[in-house]
């Protein structure tokens, strides 16, 4: 696939940070942006990544169960591929 070996990380953290957070991570970058209400918000705890595709699982009670996180394309390709995996797991 092309992917540059540091995806891998990336992929780890953004999954890492949608859990911790409950959050899909390209909501958290409006928080963290220069400007926003917690800029920086990815460099306070080692590991955070608050681009486009990390996503939260959840089961049917709202449970969280885990996350996805997904790296190696454009942003918006990470969240596209994450969103489809998400989709396929919840089928």
């Amino acid at each position: 696939d092309d992917a540059v070996l540091g995806a891998i990380d990336i992929a780890i953290g953004k999954a890492r940070t949608a859990a911790l957070f409950r959050a899909p991570t390209e909501a958290l970058w409006d928080y963290a942006r220069p400007g926003g209400p917690s800029p920086g918000l990815e460099n306070s705890n080692g590991g955070l990544v608050v681009f486009p595709g990390g996503l939260p699982l959840f089961d049917a009670t709202g449970q969280l169960i885990g996350a996805i996180g997904v790296s190696g394309g454009a942003p918006s390709q990470d969240l596209d591929i994450a969103k489809a995996a998400a989709a396929a797991l919840a089928a």
